[in-house]
């Protein structure tokens, strides 16, 4: 997560003063927490049957075991590393019957000096109106490569950042490229550079701006890997005031899928992932779902953000619960997501 940091540096300064944030760190359980169930009722449509079983805990391993492996030395931007993670994506997109948005999946950076790219593909929406308003999904598969070791490892794998957003998003697109279900057209979108000042994510809004793409919403998922402790919601989403995105996902869900998280709005985490670069362009909902809350992930830019401490089965819940929100968001009828007045 871009800037998270100073988030980071903002916490170590209050606690070193008179004003403390009060959560205490811990590690969060394997085991996946339920939700609260919601009284709210769906909108209007219901989500495909299977979907709740749609993901599992051997098919995010596979994805996460590759993203944050050495082998990938950290994912840097420009680096051998993550252009073997661009290639792997690709060749799942591909698979997936995800169509390239551009000529190809590839996407390159204008405002980097290094080869970089974003990885962009696009299924198609199946009604003939709605198909020309687009929804972006998206997450980093960047992080920041090799740093000073920590007990011999230099390699910052970047499990949780975001190795986890990445398996959400791809596992997503293997939902849509297969099922073919959305009326709305859905770009399927991984940023290069994120690290660097949410570059490949600012690269591509000003293009498809420039492109007057009739874009709806962008959803993104950053930080995903490890489940949120003592909350009666699931995740969060940055920017919960600036639209009903909470509500809307909560109904379709029909439980408390997504709460508030006080932190992020006291450290303004909205404007510290991809789904800020879209705000400013398009100036349409834009957020971030997220299960980090800074008492659960102790590795943030950090040699321990390891594939061994990630949550499989939560992160295969994770994509389960949203696919029948984000398809009941591309098959309603009307634009449900407004922002706040």
């Amino acid at each position: 997560m871009k800037s998270i940091l100073y988030t980071f540096v903002s916490l170590l300064v209050l606690s070193c003063g008179s004003t403390q944030i009060q959560e205490t760190t811990t590690l969060a359980s394997p085991t996946s927490r339920a939700s609260t169930a919601a009284s709210a009722e769906p909108l209007t449509a219901s989500p495909r049957k299977g979907s709740e079983t749609f993901s599992n805990a051997d098919r995010i391993g596979s994805i996460m075991n590759f993203m944050a492996s050495d082998e990938l030395q950290g994912r840097d931007s420009g680096s051998e590393g993550i252009e073997m993670a661009a290639k792997y994506i690709e060749e799942h997109f591909s698979s997936y019957g995800v169509a390239p948005y551009f000529e190809s999946y590839r996407d390159t950076l204008a405002n980097f000096e290094a080869p970089a790219y974003n990885i962009v593909g696009v299924v198609e929406g199946n009604d003939p109106t709605l198909k020309n308003e687009y929804i972006v999904i998206g997450a980093h598969y960047d992080h920041i490569g090799t740093v000073t070791p920590e007990n011999g490892d230099g390699i910052a794998n970047g499990a949780n950042d975001n190795a986890s957003g990445t398996a959400t998003v791809m596992e997503l697109a293997r939902y849509f490229g297969t099922k073919k279900s959305n009326k709305r057209s859905l770009i399927f979108a991984l940023f290069s550079a994120e690290e660097k000042g949410l570059l490949g994510s600012e690269h591509l809004a000003k293009k498809l701006k420039e492109q007057n793409l009739n874009l709806y919403a962008m959803l993104n998922f950053e930080m995903t890997g490890v489940p949120l402790v003592g909350k009666d919601y699931f995740m969060y989403i940055t920017g919960y005031d600036n639209s009903n995105l909470a509500e809307v996902c909560n109904a379709y869900a029909k439980e408390n899928l997504v709460g508030f998280l006080p932190t992020a709005k006291e450290y303004n985490l909205f404007q510290r992932s991809d789904n800020y670069p879209f705000h400013k362009e398009f100036g349409v909902p834009s957020h971030t779902f997220c299960t980090f809350d800074f008492t659960n992930f102790d590795h943030y830019h950090k040699v321990g953000d390891e594939v061994d401490i990630m949550d499989f089965g939560h992160m295969a819940n994770l994509v389960n619960k949203s696919i029948p929100v984000l398809e009941g968001i591309a098959n309603a009828p009307t634009q449900e997501i407004q922002l706040a007045e």
